[in-house]
């Protein structure tokens, strides 16, 4: 079994580690692009473009199934994604937790970039999962970029940021951007109230790993140790996992993956911080 998973960078470890779990047998294919990363600020035809180079390195390696681990890609390359590529590899998109967050009902919000924060793209999800609910979308300037560069500093100076956004009362918190998941407990942090009930962080790595699975009729079937193999891309070039990857236990959990013959993915014991 083979999964691909794409993003302009870091954002798809969560998603990658969350397959693994789920499938430590799976050989996987990371298809990032640091040459023209961020996609956030591109217009929709562009981040169109760079998705569908990402995605056609990715499928060159003929996977089962590819991720769309990026909810920018997700929602203005998806149907260009999928025409090229399904039936012969289902792609699975990103799509915010608005769904299982408004399902405990409010108050809600929304950590997204501000792009994302307001477009018609979050009105219409809320429209459809979370009508009649408390929902606050919160922008957070910054905190993709910081985790990308996992900038200890900038990453916590953003959290605060978006957190004195955020409304005191908030049961819960969709992570609108697949970035966010890496530092999801230093969110918490931020957020949790003395004497409240225990926060709720709802991702969406978890569910596109799962879907991925149901998509090529596969089991989850957790083992103790990873054997499956990892193959990095990078902008279409082999590459290593980046060392900025090694700052998240995410990326953690995939430089110990066993590397086939001819993959470039396996990190030595020296390289893990301590």
């Amino acid at each position: 079994m083979k999964i691909a998973l794409m993003d302009s960078g870091a954002g798809l470890l969560a998603a990658a580690a969350a397959v693994r779990r789920l499938r430590p047998d799976a050989d996987l294919v990371i298809s990032c692009d640091p040459d023209g990363m961020p996609w956030g600020p591109r217009t929709p035809d562009d981040v169109t473009a760079h998705a569908l180079a990402v995605a056609r390195s990715a499928a060159a390696h003929r996977p089962d199934a590819l991720i769309v681990a990026c909810n920018t890609a997700s929602v203005h390359a998806l149907p260009a994604l999928r025409a090229e590529l399904e039936p012969a590899i289902p792609v699975i998109g990103t799509v915010p937790a608005i769904k299982p967050a408004a399902a405990g009902g409010g108050p809600v919000a929304i950590w997204a970039t501000p792009a994302t924060t307001g477009s018609p793209y979050q009105r219409d999800l809320i429209a459809r999962f979370a009508d009649g609910l408390d929902v606050t979308g919160v922008p957070c300037p910054g905190l993709a970029d910081a985790v990308e560069q996992a900038d200890a500093a900038a990453v916590s100076a953003a959290v605060a940021a978006a957190a004195a956004r955020t409304p005191r009362d908030v049961r819960a918190v969709v992570l609108g951007c697949t970035h966010y998941e890496l530092v999801a407990e230093e969110i918490r942090d931020a957020l949790q109230q003395p004497g409240a009930p225990a926060l709720v962080l709802h991702g969406s790595a978890d569910a596109v790993a799962a879907q991925a699975l149901r998509r090529i009729g596969a089991e989850p079937a957790p083992a103790a140790a990873p054997t499956g193999g990892l193959r990095v891309l990078l902008s279409g070039r082999p590459g290593e996992l980046p060392d900025v990857a090694l700052a998240y236990p995410e990326g953690r959990l995939l430089a110990g993956s066993g590397a086939p013959e001819g993959s470039v993915s396996d990190r030595r014991e020296a390289a893990l911080p301590r």
